[in-house]
């Protein structure tokens, strides 16, 4: 059995994916996609990194349900899980829940935009509303 480990607030361990689309699916060509709660898209190898794409073109069309990434996953890669609008993981070997948690907090800045409301530290140090 994979254990499965929530990333952030949408996570709905409790509910099995509704669908689960393979790497090469294109989630603009699946219709109803929105109408889901749990989506989970593959992850074969842990070098194939088309879910993350996937899971932000989700993310930028509305779908605010749980996007659990499923298969070979590894700690390093939370962070990027994360911050592409993943927001649960059923992963082939079990994530220890300390070192997971640390992971995520290790960066508290960020250096680009991505599907969550952190703000880039350029945009900290230069904000538009700043008089000249």
């Amino acid at each position: 059995m994979v254990d499965l480990f929530a990333i952030d607030e949408r996570a709905l361990l409790a509910a099995e994916p509704d669908v689960v689309l393979a790497p090469e699916d294109d989630v603009r060509t699946h219709a109803g996609l929105g109408n889901h709660k749990v989506i989970g898209l593959s992850f074969p190898k842990w070098r194939d990194g088309r879910g993350y794409s996937s899971a932000r073109i989700l993310r930028e069309q509305g779908f605010t349900g749980d996007i659990r990434a499923i298969g070979d996953l590894t700690v390093d890669q939370l962070i990027a899980l994360k911050r592409s609008g993943f927001s649960s993981l059923a992963p082939e070997r079990p994530v220890n829940v300390q070192v997971a948690a640390a992971t995520l907090a290790r960066f508290p800045y960020v250096y680009q935009r991505a599907t969550d409301a952190a703000q880039p530290a350029w945009a900290l140090r230069h904000p538009a509303d700043k008089p000249e």
